[in-house]
């Protein structure tokens, strides 16, 4: 049974609380590997989906995941879960986001390194990549050349939507390759954070 909206409101509550001392505790032990002490707000997911191009037809794939705020909001917009395939470093969360996610293709690995990954799917195009890994210890360069072999994995059309509490853009447009632009502040998120969207570069008007 359901249950009622106070009850449904309560058991979410409970679950971030939850959620978030489970998040510190992993930062604590491994906080370059975790970017962030908190799990990200539900605003600052939803900014996240809704700034992914998850409308075209094919799997999304999602990189660090966490606990799956994230993976919460592609369903709660519509997401099939069984287009969702999440890859997630830590074997904890990984085995918790399975639990609550049954049906999510959930897999125990590195998002930084997909030709290992997804070894055994090497020819698969995604519609969208959201993207919650911490990368600010890399220099530029490797960066760009990580985003580069990501756009090799979408789908024409397809995006790369990366949440970061950095002001300017995490990763530098590639020319002839992407562009980056951003969604406004999320204030409600700790600390206040934006989406950072990077979408193929088009051809000016007139040009091939």
């Amino acid at each position: 049974m359901a249950g009622t909206s106070e009850e449904r409101h309560k058991q979410a509550s409970e679950t971030r609380g939850g959620d978030f001392a489970r998040f510190f505790g992993t930062w604590v032990r491994h906080p370059l590997k975790m970017g962030a002490v908190a799990p990200s707000s539900p605003a600052y997911c939803r900014t996240m989906v809704e700034s992914a191009t998850t409308h075209l037809d094919g799997p999304v794939l999602e990189l660090g995941p966490g606990l799956g705020v994230v993976t919460r909001s592609l369903i709660e917009k519509g997401v099939a879960p069984e287009r969702i395939t999440s890859i997630e470093y830590d074997p904890e969360f990984a085995r918790e986001l399975q639990r609550r996610f049954p049906r999510v293709d959930v897999i125990c690995g590195d998002g930084l390194d997909l030709s290992k990954t997804l070894a055994d799917r090497p020819g698969l195009k995604y519609a969208a990549v959201l993207f919650a890994i911490p990368i600010l210890n890399m220099p530029q360069k490797q960066r760009q050349a990580l985003f580069t072999r990501y756009f090799d994995r979408l789908l024409p059309g397809g995006n790369v939507t990366q949440l970061s509490y950095l002001w300017t853009p995490p990763v530098k447009p590639v020319e002839g390759l992407f562009e980056v632009s951003h969604s406004p502040i999320v204030w409600d998120n700790i600390p206040p954070a934006r989406v950072w969207i990077y979408e193929r570069r088009t051809a000016p008007s007139g040009h091939a």
